[in-house]
């Protein structure tokens, strides 16, 4: 999953970005407000870290801007600023929650697992044919028969299952899975995806992940 930062304190950035990308998420920064709203407006991001206060535009200003987009991405702020009446003005503003500076990485961590948890009735959990992905327990079955998986492998067979049906391209494989947003030599995917198929067990009569050539991949059922 991808989050982005809205933090102008570098030191901060930086260590949230660290400590995020450790628990396997996907991690953008921008550090003044107008970049901020305009990366958050290209619908790539599973939540937001906002900063309240913003070199460019506040991060209450992005909030608004962001939620009249009819976006209902989740938004947690990160503030100094801790009285109720600005603590009803960020949630007002379209917020989901607020964490005050400082603050314990391991609090902001479940704060963002709880605002990422599915909603009722949303399942955690993706078929694609006889297999079965599980975000939550982080397991993976082919019927009855558990498939161990690395993270990155885990991370891909992920996106490509909540992606079921749709081309995936090799850019934003790259760029949702290993985080990396430049011209990078994308053949690594075609190791990972060999690897898939060969821990998942998939014939040609059960080519569940199929090569679209010189695009990418696609997940679908046959």
């Amino acid at each position: 999953m991808k989050i982005l930062i809205v933090e102008d304190e570098q030191g901060i950035a930086a260590f949230l970005k660290q400590g995020l990308e450790e628990e396997c998420f996907a991690v953008d920064v921008a550090e003044e407000g107008k970049k901020g709203l305009q990366l958050a407006l290209s619908g790539e991001y599973d939540l937001l870290l906002l900063d309240w206060m913003l070199p460019g535009l506040s991060g209450v200003e992005i909030c608004r801007q962001f939620r009249k987009e009819s976006y209902e991405t989740p938004i947690i702020f990160l503030t100094a600023k801790d009285t109720l009446d600005e603590t009803i003005f960020g949630l007002q503003s379209g917020a989901n929650d607020y964490i005050k500076k400082p603050f314990h990485f391991e609090e902001l961590l479940e704060r963002i697992k709880v605002q990422l948890r599915p909603k009722s009735g949303v399942h955690a959990v993706f078929t694609l044919g006889n297999i079965t992905l599980n975000t939550e327990t982080h397991q993976v079955f082919r019927e009855e028969q558990e498939i161990s998986l690395t993270q990155k492998e885990f991370a891909l067979l992920e996106y490509l299952m909540r992606n079921k049906g749709k081309v995936c391209r090799r850019t934003r494989i790259i760029e949702s899975v290993w985080d990396i947003h430049f011209d990078y030599n994308t053949s690594v995917i075609d190791v990972y995806i060999n690897a898939l198929r060969k821990k998942l067990s998939l014939s040609e009569e059960e080519n569940y992940i199929q090569t679209v050539r010189g695009v990418g991949y696609i997940a679908k059922e046959i």
